[in-house]
């Protein structure tokens, strides 16, 4: 039984739509992260890019349960003394909402130049309006 690895001129990538509106924080990067790096396919394999395209919209209304809002942190650190930055997640929302979900699904991905590659192929956008209408994204039911 040989092991099948799919040519990069084999991959067929589609793109999906998903409305964040009224999801979970969480939850939703799981389903993006899965289609993201592929693992919804029967073709998966884990060193390579076998994943779709997804565009997120309504970014700015995704939902989080328990005490989140206030308590959760995002650090950033620029390497001086000093200079450590800590925002909650209700600062993030109103600044950067896109953030939150790209913060989200980076935290399931794997670290490195894969990682990197894989995350380009997600777009985020706070409002209902994107720009990738030309690449007819399909809606997903998430």
């Amino acid at each position: 039984m040989k092991t099948y690895l799919p040519k990069t001129d084999e991959i067929q990538r589609r793109w999906h739509l998903i409305d964040a509106e009224g999801q979970i924080l969480g939850r939703l990067a799981v389903k993006i992260t899965d289609i993201i790096r592929g693992r919804n396919k029967a073709i998966y394999t884990p060193h390579l890019d076998t994943g779709d395209f997804v565009v997120v919209i309504n970014a700015d209304k995704v939902k989080v349960t328990g005490n989140k809002e206030i308590g959760k942190l995002y650090k950033s650190w620029s390497k001086y003394f000093g200079g450590q930055k800590i925002t909650t997640l209700k600062d993030m929302r109103a600044k950067h909402p896109e953030k939150l979900i790209e913060e989200a699904v980076w935290g399931m991905m794997p670290k490195g130049r894969l990682g990197r590659q894989v995350m380009t192929k997600m777009k985020v956008y706070a409002g209902a309006e994107h720009p990738h209408q030309a690449q007819q994204p399909e809606p997903l039911k998430v």
